[in-house]
């Protein structure tokens, strides 16, 4: 008998389920390769018009939060309430196609544009090229971010509406892996030509959107949805829909916190469009820059699908909140390029051994984000509850574009319009990342409470029960096996960062750096042994409360997750060779005091790894009280 999957009241055989999700993937293939597109190009052209910072994050991150606020909840709210023949989603994507497409090609022709109306209305040569080029360049930002919300606000739900439920995860993964296979290509084939064929760029990505996802359209059929009840039509009139939007979104706090991580994780991103200016600082040219970052890809396409295996496993929420604290580490240590200037291709080959070492802690993080709204939105109103969440997401950072670039202009300002000044984006992203990662945290304890892995069902304040029942999928608690092999691979970092530094301190003599010698010695080779000393104590109280666990006691602490100390072990391990490449190439360089900055780093490094492990027992503690459990 044929086996058959089932999602409401369409039914697949394997089959119809390939031709689904191959329809998928290529519809988002060409959607993320126009998504990424956009903010890749667009920065680099309103740099040599000369464009102001803050006038670059207006354009790049102010005008699509008003958009996305203006249009997103508007259209989320009306399409899961909406009815045709042609489903709920599809509609509102496959009518505003064509206006996309010509907004892309108004922004490629931005300059011809430019020209003609200069040489047909007078009054406009009073202003510069450049200025009327970028005055137009926000206009079609405008008209190309208002249909684009119409797609970014319904797509991603269509997923929950024809996807068996049993297959999300790894549809999920497959789905990372067809977006990252768009970066890939772009970001190595394309983007070293970002300055020379701007318009071309630009065109021949709407013709590719506008078939390919016009086809994905097409070929994607909904099933049918229960029929809208009068109560339903009452609630979709314009007064009483608002507030029966806000009343059931923003009436919980739990909410509440999910809203507030995403939020402070958009506006810690919000300066990311300036990295490629922090890139070309640091000595890298176009070509280099679109090839680390299709290696990155590359990496991340590796992973994505085993990444997302994990996620089922372990509970996005859980990876999410563990995978949010640890990933501070990472961007404050980007401190040390205030202090170090290497080649160009040094640095290149340093960024190259970093993404690779990265790589699967980061597919991880940003593949369970999605996974976890699915899990803690309910089911019912989960393209409202996504749209609240971007309405609050986008109304913070409004104006966190313009502030950022505002940021980058203050400390032009006092290194004499230099750009160096790009070498401090890791200030705004790590004091955000910390306070998203706060509130992430502070969202896992709650969640806790509310039944966690076993018993969590989403607040539904419209439901006489106070709940919406939705299946609970089974995860993997602390396994005694994986700790202990976790934590041999803290005691490898530990150790080798005490036993490598004598070597270091050799090749030093042997090179005659004695100022990096000294500091070694009397420095960083003390500091390194504490480190190593205070692993062992929070090691040792983790074992204990390990072996508490399987008599049935209470734990003095708590017990962190096996899944997630192997991940973080597995990233920083073999950056310990990163590391000592660092510290030799700057002493071969005669670079000294930049080999001490790398020491310093790697000394950081360890006692943050300790200290945020030591943290998340304590975050564990009164609910982490079980061990070696099949599944919870």
């Amino acid at each position: 008998m044929t086996k058959s999957y089932h999602c409401g009241t369409l039914t697949y055989t394997k089959i119809g389920l390939f031709s689904l999700f191959s329809w998928i993937l290529w519809g988002d293939f060409c959607l993320c390769l126009m998504e990424v597109m956009v903010p890749a190009i667009l920065p680099i052209k309103l740099k040599d018009l000369g464009c102001p910072n803050w006038m670059m994050g207006f354009i790049l991150s102010t005008i699509p939060s008003v958009m996305s606020m203006a249009v997103g909840p508007y259209v989320s709210f009306k399409s899961d309430r909406y009815r045709s023949r042609w489903g709920r989603r599809i509609p509102f994507v496959l009518f505003t196609l064509p206006f996309l497409c010509i907004s892309l090609c108004l922004l490629g022709f931005s300059e011809e544009i430019r020209a003609f109306l200069q040489n047909h209305v007078a009054f406009l040569n009073v202003y510069s090229p450049a200025t009327m080029t970028i005055a137009l360049i926000a206009v079609f930002m405008v008209i190309f971010q208002f249909f684009n919300m119409f797609v970014q606000s319904v797509f991603w739900y269509l997923f929950n509406d024809v996807v068996p439920a049993l297959l999300i995860g790894r549809f999920v993964g497959l789905l990372r892996i067809a977006s990252t296979l768009a970066g890939v290509i772009f970001n190595y084939f394309i983007f070293e030509y970002a300055g020379s064929y701007f318009k071309e760029i630009f065109v021949g990505a709407a013709i590719l959107y506008f078939i390919g996802f016009g086809l994905m359209c097409l070929r994607v059929k909904e099933g049918q949805y229960p029929p809208i009840v009068e109560e339903e039509k009452k609630q979709t009139g314009k007064l009483s829909g608002v507030k029966i939007f806000f009343w059931e979104c923003f009436g919980n706090k739990f909410y509440w916190l999910i809203f507030a991580t995403t939020a402070f994780n958009a506006i810690s991103n919000t300066i990311t469009g300036f990295t490629v200016f922090f890139n070309l600082e640091m000595g890298l040219n176009l070509a280099q820059i679109g090839k680390l970052a299709a290696i990155n890809g590359v990496a991340a396409i590796a992973g994505a699908y085993f990444a997302s295996i994990f996620v089922d496993r372990w509970h996005p929420m859980r990876i999410t909140a563990y995978l949010g604290i640890f990933g501070i580490i990472s961007v404050c240590m980007n401190w040390v390029w205030i202090f170090v200037t290497l080649p160009g291709n040094y640095f290149f080959w340093l960024c190259i051994a970093s993404t690779l070492i990265t790589a699967f802690q980061l597919t991880l993080a940003a593949g369970s984000l999605f996974p976890r709204e699915m899990r803690l939105f309910p089911q019912s109103r989960f393209g409202q509850f996504c749209s609240a969440q971007a309405l609050l997401r986008c109304f913070c950072t409004m104006g966190a574009g313009v502030l950022a670039g505002v940021f980058i202009d203050i400390i032009k300002y006092f290194y004499g319009n230099n750009d160096f000044a790009y070498r401090f984006i890791f200030i705004w992203t790590a004091v955000f990342s910390l306070i998203c990662a706060i509130l992430t945290l502070l969202l896992y304890r709650q969640w806790y409470k509310m039944g966690g892995d076993k018993h969590f069902h989403p607040p539904a304040i419209w439901s006489p029960t106070g709940i919406e029942e939705m299946p609970v999928t089974r995860t993997i608690g602390p396994q005694t096996r994986w700790l202990n092999m976790s934590m041999r691979m803290f005691d490898g970092i530990m150790t080798f960062s005490v036993l490598l530094i004598p070597f270091l301190m050799y090749y030093m003599y042997y090179e005659h750096a004695g100022f990096a010698l000294k500091y070694f010695g009397i420095l960083l080779l003390p500091l390194s042994g504490a480190a190593w000393i205070y692993w062992n104590y929070v090691k040792k109280s983790i074992k204990k409360d390990m072996e508490k666990a399987r008599r049935g006691e209470t734990l003095r602490r708590g017990i962190p997750h096996h899944g997630m100390l192997m991940v973080v072990g597995i990233s920083f391990l073999p950056a310990l060779g990163l590391w000592v490449a660092q510290v030799v190439i700057t002493v071969n360089m005669k670079m000294e005091q930049a080999a001490i900055v790398f020491g310093i780093a790697n000394v950081v490094t360890n006692f943050m790894l300790i200290g945020i492990t030591q943290l998340m027992t304590c975050v564990e503690r009164d609910y982490s009280t079980a061990i070696d459990e099949a599944c919870n």
